[in-house]
């Protein structure tokens, strides 16, 4: 039984860091509470509950985790602390004993949040009351279970502060790549039925939503709780009435089926916008990393996409640094990427992670090394966005806008996600989350958009 009642006019703070699968849980909690009369902290007041969804993907994401709770309970004196996510899972103990925080929830335990929230509360309630001071310590409590236990899927369907919404269709990852410890921090594969995301389209056409972002932690491998697939999901969602827009989030290699793409290619709502991980462009580096495919799968892909949507837009992901990697191998992963029509590299340099396979791996790039590197990649990837970017001026396409600060300029994407850029002048609140025609000019100042004026 939830006791709604301690909820009634509370202020809750919310922190997230890492994946946009992260922000959309985050985003759906804060409607769960907000349904039981809990309200967002204003800057500047105290909260009453602070929620930290973390990550933990590199060791700098556990620091910035850990920071993150620090800053919270300094500066929400008093209020309730609860901490869910990746990093949550992998070091549940340990984060329960940072000063402040009274529970911690893991990938199996955050589908039941507010129950968990709901008992926690009301014991720590109890212990202020017998308390002389009327004061309580924090609980430091924790509840996770092993990797191999975790079987729950919390549904997430929230937009919360941005126009598109994000619709969690999977959870969790069998793939067990060697630098990896998402598989151990969310579990194994998992997703709901179609019958129930496509209900969830439809709540989101009904409150509005013109886009929808389907995410997850391996979306490719959609099915296999359910014995449906990927594609059939794609189909159903297509039929949605009232979503003008499907994205990909990103997609295995391996999993990014040919049928698939041509669906795309022909679908009323699917935008010719891909998400494709590489992580290295060296088949040698591959197979360390325990990839299941090699650069001539991608390549194929990519040129296959780029077959049937010239348009597209591809972003890539990128490792660099990691163990084996070497300046051979970190060669011909450049010459690879240089050679490839994709549009922009989301480069990350390698991290650590204890418990993981790769620390077998005895050759090891130096930071001063992954820097150099990464820099070279950030370097190539900006001349391709600002290649595909350049192509398009002076086209028409069709924005989605998203809401603006008043007196600011307002934002947007093209179908084949180009930024785009509205003057402040010509900027209209009626504006937001619409799609509008217009011609695509030249670059802004900083070069992150294109400027653009209404047909």
């Amino acid at each position: 039984m939830i006791n709604t009642s301690v909820f009634q006019d509370k202020k809750a703070a919310y922190f997230t860091l890492g994946c946009k699968l992260n922000f959309s849980e985050t985003s759906t909690f804060g409607k769960m509470l907000a349904d039981l009369g809990v309200h967002v902290a204003e800057e500047g007041e105290v909260a009453d509950i602070c929620l930290v969804n973390t990550c933990s993907v590199t060791e700098v994401a556990d620091h910035k985790c850990r920071q993150a709770i620090h800053r919270l309970v300094r500066n929400n004196p008093g209020a309730f602390v609860v901490v869910t996510g990746c990093y949550a899972q992998l070091e549940s103990e340990s984060v329960s004993k940072i000063d402040g925080v009274d529970l911690v929830l893991g990938s199996d335990e955050k589908a039941n949040l507010i129950q968990f929230l709901s008992d926690a509360w009301t014991s720590k309630e109890s212990a202020a009351e017998r308390d002389e001071d009327g004061k309580a310590e924090s609980l430091h409590e924790f509840h996770s279970v092993k990797t191999k236990m975790i079987k729950s899927f919390a549904p997430s369907c929230s937009r919360g502060n941005r126009t598109r919404y994000f619709l969690k269709v999977q959870d969790g990852c069998d793939y067990y790549c060697t630098y990896c410890t998402i598989p151990y921090a969310r579990g194994n594969s998992r997703n709901p039925t179609i019958a129930s995301l496509v209900a969830q389209a439809e709540e989101a056409a009904r409150e509005g939503g013109k886009e929808i972002v389907l995410t997850g932690v391996n979306i490719g491998d959609f099915g296999k709780t359910t014995g449906e697939s990927f594609l059939d999901l794609c189909k159903a969602l297509d039929k949605v009435e009232g979503i003008e827009r499907y994205r990909i989030s990103s997609m295995e290699p391996d999993l990014l089926s040919d049928e698939l793409i041509e669906f795309c290619s022909q679908s009323r709502a699917f935008m010719p916008h891909f998400h494709v991980p590489l992580q290295s462009g060296s088949d040698e580096v591959l197979k360390l990393m325990h990839r299941r495919y090699d650069k001539a799968l991608f390549a194929h892909k990519i040129e296959l996409i780029k077959q049937k949507m010239p348009d597209a837009f591809i972003g890539v992901d990128v490792m660099v640094g990691c163990r084996g990697e070497t300046l051979e191998c970190f060669e011909e992963c450049y010459e690879f990427l240089d050679g490839v029509d994709v549009t922009q590299l989301h480069v990350f340099p390698y991290s650590e992670r204890p418990g993981t396979a790769a620390l077998r791996i005895p050759y090891v790039v130096d930071d001063a090394e992954k820097k150099v590197r990464s820099k070279r990649l950030l370097d190539l990837s900006e001349q391709k966005r600002i290649n595909f970017y350049t192509r398009y001026i002076g086209t028409e396409q069709e924005v989605l806008f998203e809401k603006a600060t008043r007196g600011k300029a307002m934002h947007g994407f093209t179908a084949n996600y180009i930024r785009v850029e509205l003057p402040a002048k010509l900027a209209k609140e009626e504006y937001d989350n619409q799609i509008l025609r217009v011609r695509l000019g030249e670059f802004n100042r900083d070069k992150s958009a294109l400027q653009v004026e209404l047909l």
